[in-house]
């Protein structure tokens, strides 16, 4: 499939109307998208345009800066492998080229039967624990040859099928506002006062002009 589905254009709508303006809703529209796909197609961004009021070029232009947003088919599993100074320094070099001999493929490739995609990262934010890599964006850390063979295997066998889901599924569990808790979305330029909750000084409290 390249557009959305009807069930995830309805879940567009219930997305959208959370923010004051449509096009503030395309990032997880995005995150939607590639959830269904697995990537981003050329149709999925086009519909989002038309949902979001934009163009697909605005489209397009906001996706290809984020790293996570992909738009040809990947592997079912994206390992990433940190290449940054902690992560070299501690042996990342050595663990990316078995990670190309274990999978019979160079980083940027996937393998035959689609089910791993890898590639080189930068910084992943966690240099206490080089070297490290990512699962669909889920850490591993102090990672050695031996235990990336294991997780390899754990992932072929679907042992780890309940904590790192395939490609684009951010989470399992998403959000939901009950009606009567729903406060509206307006749009800035119609707001003319603060918040309800942040309070108004008195002019008793009021600092005085001096001027």
């Amino acid at each position: 499939m390249s557009r959305l589905t009807d069930h995830n254009v309805a879940l567009a709508r219930e997305i959208i109307v959370r923010y004051p303006r449509k096009k503030s809703a395309l990032i997880p529209l995005l995150h939607l998208s590639q959830e269904q796909n697995g990537y981003v197609t050329d149709e999925a961004m086009r519909h989002l345009a038309e949902l979001l009021n934009l163009t697909p070029a605005e489209v397009l232009g906001t996706a290809t800066f984020y790293e996570m947003f992909k738009f040809e088919p990947v592997g079912t599993y994206v390992i990433n492998v940190c290449q940054t100074m902690s992560c070299a320094l501690l042996g990342a070099g050595k663990l990316m080229h078995h990670a190309e001999e274990a999978l019979g493929i160079k980083a940027g490739s996937t393998t035959d039967d689609g089910l791993f995609t890898l590639e080189p990262a930068e910084c992943q934010a966690a240099c206490t624990g080089a070297p490290t890599l990512q699962v669909n964006y889920r850490h591993r850390y102090n990672v050695t040859t031996d235990a990336f063979d294991a997780l390899i295997d754990d992932l072929r066998s679907g042992a780890l099928s309940s904590e790192i889901p395939p490609h684009g599924t951010l989470g399992r569990n998403r959000q939901q506002i009950p009606a009567d808790k729903f406060v509206g979305a307006p749009d800035p330029d119609d707001v003319s006062e603060g918040p309800a909750w942040v309070p108004v000084p008195s002019p008793a409290n009021a600092t005085e002009d001096k001027s």
